[in-house]
């Protein structure tokens, strides 16, 4: 059985900057790529990071390229979120998903997802 299980979220400030974190566990569990996605109310699912654990290349929505950063690590299949200059409009419930094969860098379909944790962000 595969859990994903995210922390790390709440409210904050407009401009101000949160980090969440998500821990997959699972026996022989060893995912091609893990992201975060966040849907807000009334819309749907969107990719915003991804990252692929074998070079460690990273995939951004455009809507958070240069505020949000994705890293982990691979042995602990562990990933974060680092979230600045945070605006109102990135307020959502956020998701970690794992892959357990080849995707689209920015595919908002992954295999494996955790619970969510919401993010606030007030003006």
């Amino acid at each position: 059985q595969v859990q994903l299980v995210e922390s790390g979220g709440g409210l904050m400030q407009a401009g101000g900057s949160l980090r969440l974190s998500c821990a997959a566990s699972g026996r022989t569990f060893s995912p091609f790529a893990m992201g975060w996605f966040r849907q807000a109310p009334g819309k749907e699912r969107e990719f915003v990071a991804r990252i692929i654990w074998r070079g460690g290349t990273t995939y951004y929505a455009d809507s958070v390229k240069g505020r949000f950063t994705i890293s982990g690590d691979n042995a602990k299949n562990t990933v974060y979120l680092q979230m600045n200059s945070l605006k109102p409009e990135d307020t959502a419930v956020y998701y970690c998903a794992a892959d357990t094969y080849v995707r689209p860098g920015r595919s908002a379909n992954s295999d494996y997802w955790g619970q969510g944790t919401q993010v606030t962000v007030s003006s």
